[in-house]
């Protein structure tokens, strides 16, 4: 299975220590060069160890492609939705719901950075995730009680892990 990445999850699983899970899901993980570029800018906290995980990974993108986007859709979101649309990817890693939902428009599949985290638990790759969740809670990254205990549901795990 072919993963492309968007930005926005890759910090969320860089915070919280888990890039290696993408391929231990995944036979192959690729971003489009704006996502590379955004997420390794030196501003970034998880600037370094994206660079190190992103090495090898960066694909050119053909600009002939088309998506049906929206207003607000940012360059990272398009080139990674065009890739997917290039290279015939299984899943696209995006967190941003508005993405998520021009991604559906566009009949892309999509698998955000806590879906990762599931899937990881499913197959046996981390015990619990809850860990996780709060690492990510602890860093810039929002993520509304109802998500995390719906994902705490999902993992049949309570905040008290």
């Amino acid at each position: 299975m072919i993963l492309v990445a968007d930005c926005s999850a890759l910090i969320a699983l860089s915070v919280c220590d888990s890039l290696d899970l993408l391929e231990h899901l995944f036979d192959a993980v690729v971003v489009p060069e704006t996502v590379y570029k955004e997420a390794t800018r030196p501003d970034k906290k998880e600037a370094q160890a994206l660079k190190v995980f992103l090495q090898g990974k960066v694909r050119q993108i053909d600009l002939q492609a088309y998506v049906f986007l929206d207003a607000f859709a940012d360059a990272g979101e398009t080139e990674a939705m065009l890739l997917y649309k290039q290279i015939s990817a299984d899943k696209l890693l995006i967190d941003d719901r508005r993405g998520r939902k021009v991604a559906k428009i566009n009949h892309i599949s999509t698998i955000g950075s806590l879906g990762v985290l599931l899937a990881a638990k499913e197959k046996g790759f981390v015990t619990a995730v809850s860990p996780l969740l709060r690492q990510i809670e602890n860093s810039d990254i929002h993520l509304s009680a109802n998500l995390i205990d719906t994902v705490l549901e999902l993992a049949g795990e309570s905040r008290n892990i």
